[in-house]
């Protein structure tokens, strides 16, 4: 395509999003059938039984807009996490806030900060916003929040921090949050990211939501993509103070949030059972890939999320195509600066030894 000066400079230099290959996608270019998916951080429960009736009632009315101000769902979040209606933003799974975040916050020659093998959906956020990414080291793989610290300068607007972080699952604990909340200039942003929020159960994690009333400057997003069950729909929100969460909403597209995806993460958030449940498979499934894959003598990074990220030894997209031939999809992590990492997402107790007896195969431990 001949170069066109009209095309914005940011976006032209971005890669596309590469999502988790989709099991009908191995299916078409392999013919395999027996197919397990470990690549995108889901639930591997599919949705409990008050959302597939909220989503069956929803049907009649496919023909109507849905509520564009999502009255029922803020009402229950409200309900849930004992906070204000105004606080709330509601959008098409947490990566639409957090685009809006940056489109709301970030101005051309602006500067984000985020930490090295943060999600990437930040940069793409950025770049769009036309701002100017400043990637910080990760220590540990995890951030480093006194050098994220040191990299403010005056033309930094905004700083995403993913707690736990996708796809090294590290995290930072809670007097370390605050220390870096109370060391941030007062009008740069700060957005904490906490899309697994529900899996991340240490006494020492913090809780974004308890820190929005000292912090005027803290906006927190969180998804129902992950630990409810409703990946497909897509549904996410943040949370911030009502004068900002004000500004969003003016950015935010009319009817950003489907009808079915409304009603299925209102009724998620009132069965308490199927999140407890989802968190003990979880926990237990996490507990079985480490045990695994450090029997098999990988070293990998310890998850607070509902997935785990282990180093091969070798070449990550090797050991990934040598795994989609038995079948078994995970997650290829170089874009993240980490080319000799795969990332698993914790499956049911079949998928999780299906992929720990396909690994143990193709690298012959």
């Amino acid at each position: 395509m001949a170069r066109n000066n009209n095309i914005h400079p940011g976006i032209a230099g971005l890669k596309p999003y590469q999502p988790g290959k989709p099991v009908d996608e191995l299916t078409r270019e392999l013919g395999i059938t027996d197919i397990v998916k470990l690549a995108s951080n889901e639930n591997p429960r599919g949705p409990g039984p008050a959302v597939r009736r909220a989503i069956q009632a929803q049907f009649e009315d496919m023909s109507r807009y849905p509520d564009g101000s999502g009255y029922n769902l803020r009402r229950a979040l409200v309900d849930k996490l004992g906070i204000e209606a105004d606080q709330i933003t509601l959008g098409n799974g947490s990566n639409d806030v957090l685009d809006l975040i940056a489109r709301v916050t970030v101005q051309p020659g602006d500067e984000a900060i985020v930490s090295q093998h943060s999600f990437v959906v930040y940069r793409i956020a950025v770049a769009c916003a036309g701002g100017t990414l400043v990637t910080v080291p990760a220590r540990d793989h995890g951030a480093d929040l006194i050098a994220m610290q040191g990299a403010i300068t005056e033309r930094t607007s905004t700083i995403f921090l993913a707690n736990p972080n996708n796809p090294t699952g590290t995290w930072v604990n809670k007097d370390a949050l605050l220390s870096f909340l109370r060391a941030v200039p007062k009008h740069v942003w700060v957005v904490l990211d906490e899309a697994y929020f529900e899996y991340s159960e240490h006494p020492d994690y913090p809780n974004g939501l308890e820190l929005l009333n000292d912090f005027p400057n803290l906006v927190v997003t969180r998804t129902f993509s992950k630990a409810y069950g409703l990946a497909a729909s897509r549904v996410g929100y943040s949370v911030s103070q009502a004068d900002f969460a004000d500004l969003l909403n003016r950015a935010r597209q009319p009817f950003n949030v489907n009808s079915l995806g409304l009603a299925a993460a209102t009724a998620a958030l009132s069965d308490d059972q199927y999140l407890a449940e989802s968190r003990e498979i979880n926990a237990a499934g996490l507990a079985r890939l480490s045990e695994g894959l450090g029997a098999m003598g990988f070293d990998y990074i310890p998850s607070l999320g509902n997935f785990i990220s282990f180093d091969c030894g070798e070449d990550g997209a090797k050991v990934y195509q040598k795994l989609l031939q038995e079948g078994v999809i995970v997650r290829p992590i170089a874009e993240y600066e980490l080319p000799t990492f795969l990332r698993v997402s914790v499956g049911l107790d079949y998928e999780n030894e299906r992929f720990l007896n396909a690994l143990k195969k193709v690298c012959d431990r």
